[in-house]
């Protein structure tokens, strides 16, 4: 039975194919796959720009947060010598000869506790001041005048512990002529 169906095919097969496709059918079909090929670069292109973008903002995100923490870190963080290494060189040597005259200034504590407090009240206004002025440095846009002022500000610590010992010494002193 499947031979008869061929032979009949193979017949009349002209009068099967009487339909053609119309001329422009393949430059549609071609027109419409360079559509379809367009808009896939074109989803590429904007994909690719949609990952580009976000790399960007989290980068952009990632600077501003490190700026936003580190940099007022470092700006708060500034020392004397990072303006002016001499004076950070005047000002530990100072630090050590102050630090020294307070204990010999401790040890008159006991002899007499009420100098000792009235000469620990004058010297903290000092530290206040230089304390003060070791903040104000990191935000001023004359580090090197208030570099100056703060070793300035230890020069007059020493002074006035010098003059505390001086008066100790004296009290001492009188102490020791009325005891005999």
């Amino acid at each position: 039975m499947s031979t008869k169906l061929e032979d009949f095919i193979r017949d009349n097969k002209r009068e099967f194919d009487t339909d053609r496709p119309s001329g422009g059918l393949w430059d549609k079909i071609e027109a419409e796959l360079d559509k379809q090929e367009k808009q896939k670069k074109k989803l590429k292109r904007t994909f690719s720009l949609q990952l580009w973008s976000g790399i960007a903002a989290s980068l952009l995100v990632v600077l501003g947060i490190t700026f936003l923490y580190v940099i007022p870190g470092k700006r708060g963080k500034i020392s004397v010598e990072d303006v002016n290494p001499a004076y950070a060189q005047k000002q530990v040597k100072f630090v050590s000869i102050i630090e020294q005259k307070q204990d010999s200034l401790l040890a008159y504590a006991k002899t007499n506790p009420e100098l000792y407090r009235k000469f620990k009240a004058d010297f903290e206004v000092l530290n206040k001041t230089y304390e003060g002025l070791n903040k104000e440095m990191a935000g001023s846009p004359n580090q090197q005048m208030v570099v100056k002022a703060m070793v300035r500000n230890l020069e007059i610590q020493i002074q006035l512990l010098n003059q505390q010992l001086s008066i100790i010494n004296e009290v001492s002193q009188y102490k020791k002529e009325n005891s005999i």
